[in-house]
């Protein structure tokens, strides 16, 4: 379970370290790696970097300062010790000044079988994950970390086994939520009705299981795959223009632009050429995880 470093971009005024960790295949299906973000900068400097819209994810400050965190437009905030985001329509923008911040993605069938609640009561949000109900199976883990703050390792093998011993009943949906995740990762389904065949589900069902498990409507989640995997494309193969990216499910590349800014709030071009000092060399993982390319 050792961490594999992850090279990342010079960053402005600080630097920065990120390691992933894999956690035991029983628990994969649930969570993304683990990942720690070691970020040390100069006096007063942040180091700004920008995700694209992603399922709901857990964030633990180790020690150090907050980040500062905002959900598309909405306005910057300061993270708690405990933060967690719902799945997310939009970008979400991080400063990070000196910190130690570990960091885990819940897929859909892991807020199935871990979550309280449905997922659209706090999607495009960032709550304090420390007294929300819906993350209050995770609330030992900042203990975990607070208990060897210097041993990585360490963090990760008892986090591991906290997660793999956690008496989490099977939701009764988790097959129909693993089919329909899959379905949306399937690059020939376009469309709802297209989607609610391929679950073998109506589509009253499929609107309910939606918000409850995957926090947006079926028709925003199928525009959303397809801009992700557009933006896989782009991302995992280098030289790739933006028109050579394009899922097939768009008219055309105005289409495309305007579906970017949508989710983004900025242009391709403008998201081209932004640095990632951060979160770009994750991308490609977690990109992949999600079925975008």
């Amino acid at each position: 379970m050792g961490g594999r470093v992850i090279p990342n971009e010079d960053a402005c005024n600080g630097t920065v370290r990120v390691t992933a960790y894999e956690l035991s295949p029983a628990l994969q299906p649930f969570f993304s790696a683990l990942y720690n973000f070691d970020v040390h900068t100069d006096g007063s400097s942040i180091v700004r970097d920008c995700h694209y819209p992603d399922w709901a994810g857990l964030h633990f400050r180790a020690h150090g300062l907050p980040q500062l965190v905002s959900i598309g437009d909405a306005p910057t905030e300061e993270n708690t010790p405990f933060a967690a985001n719902g799945p997310t329509s939009q970008s979400l923008r991080v400063g990070f000044r000196t910190s130690q911040t570990w960091s885990v993605g819940l897929s859909p069938v892991g807020w199935a079988r871990y979550a309280n609640g449905p997922a659209s009561a706090i999607a495009n949000s960032i709550v304090d994950a420390s007294t929300h109900p819906a993350f209050k199976i995770f609330t030992a883990i900042p203990e975990i970390i607070a208990a060897t703050p210097d041993d990585a390792d360490a963090v990760v093998r008892q986090i591991d086994t906290f997660l793999c011993q956690i008496d989490s009943p099977r939701s009764p949906h988790e097959e129909k939520v693993i089919a329909m995740h899959e379905a949306l990762r399937d690059p020939s389904v376009g469309d709802v009705e297209t989607l609610s065949e391929r679950v073998g589900i109506s589509r009253r069902t499929l609107e309910r299981l939606a918000s409850r498990f995957f926090g947006f409507p079926p028709k925003t989640l199928l525009r959303r795959q397809r801009f992700l995997r557009s933006l896989g494309k782009f991302t995992i193969e280098p030289g790739r223009s933006w028109s050579a990216s394009l899922d097939g499910h768009y008219v055309d590349q105005a289409h495309f632009v305007r579906e970017f800014r949508a989710f983004m709030e900025m242009t391709p071009s403008e998201y081209a050429q932004m640095p990632h000092p951060v979160l770009g060399n994750i991308f490609t993982k977690r990109l992949t995880e999600q079925g975008a390319h």
